[in-house]
């Protein structure tokens, strides 16, 4: 059963698993998600986790000592990852078992590849694609489509688990649909840039 503490602010379009653990000033923006056996743990300062954006198994989420964790708006927090006390910016992709520490900043569009360790007050450029230990910029490219799409998936994933079904991804329909969503986010994007 999931466990809230009397701080957590949860939107009710938001998706939590049971397994999930939640204390402390921690808010849940709509239509995010937080899968299986996710620890957010503010005791001071607070944790905010954006809208539409995914927190994936086994991920920790704690404030430093001096700065709040903040996740912006369609990111993805992938497996096994800590995340602590920094700041993430809109439609990023933190790959698995990756670890940002303290002070970070990380600009939107961006992605952080598995296994990458930012240290403490690491800034990253937005539309940055990051790999190492530590981190360090390796290109530069716009990284929005590919956040986006990766927020959608778990959007719809959220959305049928909350009523019992584990294999919307595998329904015949599905890849079209997602085709659909990548089209129309290419589109969004040349609207923006123009």
């Amino acid at each position: 059963m999931a466990v809230f503490g009397p701080d957590v602010k949860l939107h009710e379009t938001a998706y939590a698993h049971e397994t999930v653990h939640l204390y402390g000033k921690v808010t849940v923006h709509e239509h995010a998600s937080i899968w299986v056996n996710v620890v957010a743990r503010a005791e001071h300062k607070e944790i905010v986790i954006g809208a539409y954006s995914n927190i994936h198994d086994f991920v920790m989420l704690h404030v430093g000592e001096r700065t709040p964790t903040l996740i912006g708006s369609h990111c993805s927090i992938t497996h096994h990852c800590t995340i602590h006390g920094c700041s993430i910016g809109d439609n990023c992709l933190i790959g698995i078992n990756s670890t940002i520490m303290d002070g970070c900043v990380i600009g939107e569009n961006c992605i952080i590849a598995g296994h990458t360790f930012l240290k403490e007050g690491t800034i990253i450029p937005a539309n940055s694609v990051v790999m190492g230990t530590p981190g360090k910029v390796v290109r530069t490219e716009n990284n929005y489509v590919h956040g986006r799409l990766n927020a959608y998936l778990y959007h719809q994933n959220a959305l049928a688990y909350a009523v019992g079904n584990y294999r919307a991804w595998d329904a015949p329909d599905f890849p079209a649909q997602v085709m659909r969503e990548m089209h129309r986010l290419h589109n969004e994007l040349e609207q923006n840039d123009r």
